[in-house]
């Protein structure tokens, strides 16, 4: 059975959908959790006016019966309120380009001003597109919206392991948190607290500050997060094939969240100017029990959850949608001119940590069934339980 999943939708059109498929029949979806995994993704201290127009919630279509998954594709789906402001312009059908309201709407809603940093540039080249807003309208963060929704799903099945994810904000502009916490309960309960996701009240205010000048001066903010994920088995992933190493399939779906520049596990970067005696994470074993000290890893060697946290931290860059725009050029006449503004956020960093979760979860999930395979969650349950007796030399 292979786990995977597919999203579809544009950012003004009528829904974002969701397929979900070789996911195991009898897991409670609890449709609360996933909503609120969804608010989540939109609150945030510097969201932009959209956030204030959408309240979204998922709608099962199938795959779901009676709050359980059936083993069937689950098919969902998220309405976009905001289209009724866009039923013409972003309609499937053809419209009637010789009423003069109409060809004036879509005029002004035709996007020729390439915005740097953004997919514009590439994509309407790239698909011969001769309005930008065919790329825009998909490229767009709204896309994660089913992301989040997805990654909800995962984690019903996730939990019933004991499995847990969470994210916190350790960056917003030049506003960084000071000092290491590892007490991951306590950073866990405050970020959810915090506007901005940040652990540290003090610095929570600074990174509220930050955004606040940004906003003044019509620029955006970016900065960097944290994934941990607890309560892991060992053994997720392979070192035997390139493809199957658990940390490159991670690295991959955060560093695929639009703005994400670049992901680190464990030690991460600073693992280059560590020395190895210093860098390995030495194991102990105490009544039988085996330990660590540290966890530069990050939870992870050879491609393979090793018992430890996973740690991920990924930089997000500043949003390219600014009210100050940047200099740039009309695509189709090449001549000089300043950026396309869209409505958009200030800063979307600690979205961005809740869409971070849901990607670690979808990756998890499949690494999980490929391990625990089985149609169903009652056979899943016991295959997990006989792995972990044979790891523990219980069999």
């Amino acid at each position: 059975m292979t786990f995977r999943y597919l999203t579809s939708g544009e950012s003004h059109g009528k829904c974002l959908n969701l397929i979900i498929d070789g996911f195991p029949s009898g897991v409670l979806i609890n449709e609360e959790k996933i909503n609120n995994d969804l608010k989540r993704r939109q609150s945030g201290y510097g969201r932009g006016g959209r956030m204030k127009i959408e309240t979204d919630k998922i709608k099962f279509n199938s795959g779901v019966r009676h709050s359980y998954s059936t083993g069937s594709p689950i098919c969902a789906e998220i309405i976009n309120k905001d289209w009724e402001n866009w039923s013409v312009v972003m309609s499937s059908k053809s419209v009637d380009t010789s009423n003069p309201e109409i060809r004036k709407l879509l005029d002004d809603k035709a996007i020729s001003k390439v915005r740097p940093g953004h997919a514009d540039y590439a994509g309407a080249l790239k698909y011969n597109q001769k309005d930008i807003r065919n790329i825009l309208e998909r490229s767009s963060a709204r896309e994660t919206t089913t992301r989040v929704a997805a990654g909800a799903i995962c984690k019903c099945l996730l939990e019933e392991f004991g499995i847990d994810i969470f994210s916190h904000v350790l960056a917003i502009g030049n506003a960084k948190v000071k000092e290491s916490n590892s007490n991951y309960d306590e950073i866990k309960s405050k970020a959810e607290l915090s506007e901005v996701r940040c652990a540290d009240e003090q610095t929570s205010k600074e990174m509220m500050e930050q955004i606040d000048k940004a906003q003044r001066e019509g620029v955006t903010l970016g900065g960097y997060i944290e994934i941990v994920i607890r309560n892991l088995p060992i053994g997720l992933g392979s070192h035997t094939q390139w493809d199957k190493r658990l940390d490159g399939l991670l690295a991959q779906a955060i560093m695929s969240i639009p703005a994400i520049k670049s992901v680190e596990i464990g030690a991460g970067v600073q693992s280059a100017y560590i020395k190895g005696s210093d860098m390995h994470d030495e194991i102990f074993c105490e009544n039988g029990k085996v330990s660590r000290k540290t966890n530069n890893a990050g939870g992870l060697e050879g491609g393979m959850t090793n018992g430890e946290p996973i740690i991920i931290r990924a930089a997000m860059k500043a949003i390219p949608t600014m009210r100050t725009p940047l200099n740039s050029i009309n695509l189709y006449t090449k001549e000089n001119t300043q950026a396309h503004f869209e409505r958009s956020d200030t800063c979307a960093v600690p979205a961005c940590a809740v869409v971070a979760e849901a990607m670690a979860a979808i990756i998890l999930t499949g690494a999980f069934l490929e391990k625990f395979s089985s149609d169903n969650l009652e056979d899943i349950k016991q295959n997990y339980k006989n792995y972990q007796k044979r790891i523990r030399g219980e069999l």
